[in-house]
């Protein structure tokens, strides 16, 4: 399943940035996000894996980017929950707070495609305006509850299902191996 490059890309990043920068669990364990310079480090390497670039972020730029991510999270947890008004009303609260809109860029090689990008000349802003337009494109298809959060015990990372069938359910083959493990040993438990 894919949307289009471009809005591949940003969800993935949205994704990215949830999981690497908001507290919670991961895979079993309590998870609590990098710090200070590791922080800084890993941000640039998960937007500049997307961008091709590799931006220096200053101060300023990793704590916008904190932001975005604590703002991303509950739009997963509400397609989680099945709630996709509340959803919506957070992307389009994104959407006019970053003013975001749309531009054919052509940059390294690659044909015309589109970009969305806000009215603010802003590294940061630019980003959220396109995570938060790629979710909108994303809830406002058919496709909105490819959006969630892990459903493994004690794991709360998000994910996007791009599968063919649409039934992903975990962040990750290890959750859902923890699953079938438990699951395995509670069957055969039940039988001695």
């Amino acid at each position: 399943m894919n949307f289009n490059s471009h809005t591949d890309a940003v969800v993935a990043v949205s994704v990215e940035l949830v999981n690497l920068l908001t507290s919670g669990y991961k895979q079993g364990r309590p998870y609590s996000p990098p710090q200070d310079e590791d922080q800084k480090v890993a941000i640039a390497t998960v937007l500049s894996a997307r961008k091709r670039d590799r931006h220096l972020l200053t101060a300023t730029e990793t704590t916008e980017i904190q932001a975005l991510a604590q703002r991303l999270r509950p739009i997963f947890t509400a397609v989680s929950l099945a709630d996709h008004d509340d959803a919506a009303e957070r992307v389009n609260a994104l959407l006019r707070d970053t003013a975001a809109h749309p531009l054919l860029i052509k940059h390294d090689g690659e044909p015309w495609h589109i970009h969305f990008h806000g009215d603010r000349d802003s590294y940061t802003n630019d980003w959220a305006a396109g995570c938060a337009t790629g979710l909108a494109i994303v809830l406002g298809s058919e496709h909105a509850d490819r959006l969630g959060e892990c459903t493994a015990p004690a794991c709360d990372r998000v994910f996007v299902d791009t599968s063919r069938n649409g039934t992903r359910r975990f962040c990750s083959t290890s959750c859902q191996n923890r699953v079938k493990t438990a699951a395995f040993r509670a069957r055969e438990k039940a039988r001695k």
